[in-house]
């Protein structure tokens, strides 16, 4: 493995790593009954995710261009596999970590109101004080935050769409990278078409997904629904992100030469 994949498989985990403890901070909101500081926490989280997924990119596209410089990209499909591969795991350290990091979200929400900076409470999460929390906060997800059954606050269709649009989240940069190698001729043209796909599974997620569980967050704020039930509907939601990682790895090719045809046709 060269050093180029190494940095790409790397910042794969991060960032879905990242993505996916996103959902502590809504747990943490509801648990400190301060939600508009979780949604800032939420914010920073999604920023770093953005951020690295920026640099994330570009290293992609150099392997893609590197490869058809020299003409050898007889193995590019199986490193985009282990880049997903890469996500999915990232993905599940994330989901691992989730009662950690929504133990020490709520310690930071709680921390944030006499400084009143949210920058000089993430800088104190990295003093001796703030590692000793970090100690203290460990934990593992347990059984009873899934359940036996769905949350009937779910539906199969709202879970269905969260992991297609996850799927394409993570599938739309690196199809349109791969059309690019299948048609060299147009892969500019193909690269551009991942805000196609992006688009459209960020519509799917503000439209479908994030409303309803705003609606669930001030439900539990309200006390018409049990911070537990909360829980168990991150759970599930943050299952079916997982889901999608494993989808994006059935639509991958497809979507590549999907995203081939289109930039021949436009």
């Amino acid at each position: 493995m060269d050093t180029n994949l190494a940095a790409v498989l790397c910042l794969a985990f991060i960032i879905n790593a990242i993505g996916a403890l996103a959902y502590a901070a809504r747990i943490a909101g509801v648990r400190t009954g301060r939600i508009a500081m979780s949604f800032a926490l939420f914010n920073v989280l999604l920023l770093v995710s953005r951020l690295s997924n920026g640099f994330l990119a570009p290293l992609v596209a150099k392997r893609v261009e590197n490869g058809l410089a020299a003409q050898a990209t007889v193995h590019l499909e199986t490193d985009f596999r282990l880049i997903l591969l890469a996500a999915f795991l990232g993905v599940l350290f994330g989901l691992v970590l989730v009662p950690t990091a929504q133990r020490l979200f709520a310690r930071a929400i709680a921390a944030v109101q006499p400084r009143q900076s949210l920058a000089k409470t993430l800088l104190r999460g990295i003093s001796p004080g703030g590692l000793r929390m970090l100690r203290t906060s460990i934990s593992i997800p347990a059984r009873a935050s899934i359940g036996k059954a769905k949350p009937h606050e779910l539906t199969w269709s709202m879970l269905t769409a969260n992991c297609v649009a996850q799927a394409l989240l993570v599938v739309g940069v690196f199809a349109s990278l791969y059309a690019g190698h299948l048609d060299p001729d147009y892969r500019v043209t193909a690269s551009q078409l991942s805000a196609v796909v992006n688009g459209f599974a960020t519509i799917l997620l503000f439209l479908f997904i994030d409303p309803h569980l705003s609606v669930l967050t001030d439900d539990v704020v309200d006390g018409n629904l049990s911070e537990p039930n909360f829980r168990r509907v991150i759970a599930w939601i943050s299952l079916s992100r997982l889901a999608g990682t494993l989808l994006a790895q059935v639509l991958f090719l497809p979507a590549a030469i999907a995203i081939a045809w289109l930039a021949n046709l436009i």
